[in-house]
């Protein structure tokens, strides 16, 4: 299974209030940055199987945006296990359950979700040792995680990390 994990474009400054932070949309540049990360994925020739959001709106609309340029906004589907304190063991296990081991998904989240998720999958060591592991995920940063393995812990290699600026260089 590969991994497409997309955190979301840049969405203002953070709220105090919870509620409040739950509804913050993207910026405009949040927005063109996206839709530059999803140009440079659909000139790749990278397809989905399917996307997979946070509820958050600043996640669910960094999702549309590359379901429009993919023409594919049927196959995004909200999950609370990529909100900002979800629980990644219980993610872990619904990818293994609802995909097979060919499909190509895109995860969009949060920080420090998304990197903590990467450390995780990527080390060979246990869960709890793995947040020594430092990746940074950038706003509308991607990184690509190939799953090797479900079986007891979901392991995988990271592909690559890149950062807006790089995606936007490969399209050009």
């Amino acid at each position: 299974m590969d991994l497409f994990i997309l955190r979301h474009g840049e969405a203002g400054k953070r709220l105090s209030s919870d509620t409040k932070d739950f509804s913050r949309p993207l910026t405009l540049e949040g927005k063109r940055e996206v839709t530059d990360v999803a140009k440079s994925l659909k000139y790749l020739g990278i397809k989905f199987n399917f996307i997979i959001t946070s509820p958050l709106k600043r996640a669910y609309q960094t999702a549309s945006l590359v379901a429009m340029v993919f023409n594919s906004e049927n196959k995004i589907e909200q999950w609370d296990e990529l909100k900002p304190e979800g629980n990644r063991t219980n993610l872990y296990r619904k990818l293994s359950e609802k995909f097979k081991q060919d499909s190509s998904i895109l995860i969009v989240g949060h920080e420090p979700y998304l990197s903590s998720l990467i450390s995780e999958i990527i080390s060979k060591r246990d869960l709890v040792d793995a947040s020594g592991d430092h990746i940074v995920l950038r706003k509308a940063g991607l990184a690509k995680v190939r799953i090797t393995s479900s079986h007891q812990k979901i392991q995988g290699e990271l592909k690559w990390l890149l950062t807006p600026k790089h995606m936007k260089r490969i399209s050009k």
